[in-house]
């Protein structure tokens, strides 16, 4: 009997023989690969290989993202607070109490607010009618002043450091890229220096620049999407402040009238 041997024998074999090498080179590589990852170097790693440019840079970006937060968390809790403060002194403007008693309630206790407004233009309406104003017209205007001024006052104090948020969201980005670009510029010199493109030699340059980019990022974000929400409370809180000066001021117009018609009369 003879045996015959297929031609495609030597292929099927070398096939088999592939196949079960297969998951010793797979399993070879995923070890290499979690190897990679275990050497790979952390942030801090890469903070300390830096040069000195792209660590003031960093430092410089941290510490802006600090501040951010602070300023945010500050920022929150104060609007949070006075529009508790603005809906607590209508509701008690509005209540039926006296002036003179509110004006007395609040003079000694430096308020802020609706109650800072109020109280400056009882004081100016007070001390006019003490000092025997005779112009119903310049008091009138007097108190508007007084009115505008403390608005003022109060939209200074609550938009006070928000515009260091508007700062740090245009700007971050472009002191992370400049970061950047120093930490390629550090590679390309690593390259031309060791006359060697392997990637080892031009990751960790890279992966700093990629750090500083990061970084500014992070930054710039949250100081962008919080200043446009607490610049809109802002601009909620002066509204509702401007309603009640505008109010408070015709009530005051009313009282003058009242107050000058029996010399208007003799």
């Amino acid at each position: 009997m003879r045996l015959t041997v297929c031609p495609r024998w030597p292929l099927i074999a070398a096939g088999l023989a592939g196949v079960a090498a297969f998951p010793v080179d797979a399993a070879a590589q995923v070890e290499a690969g979690h190897l990679a990852a275990a050497n790979a170097p952390s942030m801090l790693d890469l903070f300390w290989q830096a040069g000195w440019i792209v660590k003031a840079v960093i430092i410089g970006l941290l510490l802006a993202s600090v501040w951010s937060w602070a300023i945010i968390i500050d920022k929150w809790f104060l609007y949070t607070r006075t529009r508790r403060q603005l809906d607590r002194f209508e509701k008690t403007f509005w209540s039926g109490t006296s002036l003179e008693e509110l004006y007395r309630s609040l003079a000694d206790k430096m308020p802020t607010g609706m109650g800072a407004l109020f109280v400056s233009a009882m004081h100016e309406w007070k001390r006019s009618y003490e000092r025997g104003a005779s112009s119903q017209i310049g008091l009138q205007t007097r108190i508007d002043k007084v009115l505008d001024v403390s608005l003022s006052r109060e939209a200074e104090r609550l938009e006070r450091r928000l515009m260091f948020l508007a700062t740090v969201g245009s700007a971050a980005p472009f002191i992370g890229l400049f970061g950047t670009v120093v930490g390629i510029m550090t590679s390309f010199q690593a390259i031309a220096g060791s006359k060697s493109t392997n990637l080892a030699v031009v990751a960790p340059g890279i992966a700093e620049a990629l750090l500083a980019t990061a970084l500014g990022l992070l930054a710039a974000i949250p100081a962008t999407i919080f200043y446009n929400k607490l610049s809109s409370d802002v601009s909620k809180i002066t509204t509702r402040l401007e309603a009640f000066a505008d109010e408070f001021s015709a009530i005051l117009s009313r009282q003058i009238d009242e107050r000058n018609k029996p010399r208007d009369a003799g």
